[in-house]
């Protein structure tokens, strides 16, 4: 063999071996649950992510400005997902309004993937979002599944979980009750857009890995 495809066949090992650290990493970050939601110091700004309802209807985030929201990106397909997905719902009927929403993202290719998913497990106060394209997951910097993003009524992140999670457990729900709360007491304004994150989110909050329980109902 020449030197040249000797060269030729090192790099293409190389470039194999790299795809092959980069998948194993991916999987790994979605399999081991992060049990810390880090909290921003700051707000930050979020990219207009687009997707659909279980219409077909575009929507984005913009849709839920005035609200604190949830933001789970998920799938299907996603063994940590599906074992956290009836906490999202529980969590949804404890605290969702017109103050706070949980929307469970999903980017499985088909709708009906997610519809039927919902109807086994009785999944009742969670809209179904979907992004087929999983363009959200790159713009918003998702690295692994399931990844959940805690974003203020002004649609700015202030806290993101890698990993599932118990997300109806005390630690969580105060930390999200003490930010609607704080939201609904400041008027939106040039001073809010600015200001630091308030001391009820200003820490990593432990929170208990999802799926273990699963005798609580709904």
């Amino acid at each position: 063999m020449s030197v040249k495809r000797l060269l030729v066949r090192g790099v293409g090992l190389c470039f194999a071996a790299t795809v092959l650290v980069v998948a194993t990493w991916t999987i790994a970050a979605a399999q081991e649950p992060s049990r810390h939601l880090t909290v921003n110091e700051r707000p930050k700004p979020l990219a207009a992510i687009q997707f659909e309802d279980a219409n077909g209807q575009s929507r984005s985030l913009a849709d839920f400005h005035g609200k604190v929201v949830l933001l789970n990106i998920w799938a299907t397909w996603c063994v940590p997902c599906r074992k956290e997905m009836p906490t999202l719902d529980r969590l949804q009927s404890a605290l969702g309004g017109t103050d706070f929403e949980v929307v469970a993202l999903s980017i499985d290719r088909r709708m009906d993937a997610v519809r039927k998913f919902f109807a086994e497990i009785g999944i009742r106060k969670l809209a179904i979002y979907l992004d087929s394209s999983a363009k959200a997951t790159r713009d918003l910097g998702a690295v692994g599944l399931p990844t959940s993003l805690l974003i203020d009524r002004e649609g700015r992140e202030i806290g993101r979980l890698i990993g599932p999670a118990e997300w109806d457990a005390p630690e969580i729900t105060e930390v999200i009750s003490c930010v609607i709360a704080r939201d609904a007491a400041a008027p939106f304004s040039k001073e809010s857009k600015l200001a630091a994150t308030p001391p009820c989110g200003k820490r990593s909050v432990g929170i208990p890995a999802g799926g273990t329980d699963s005798n609580r109902q709904p």
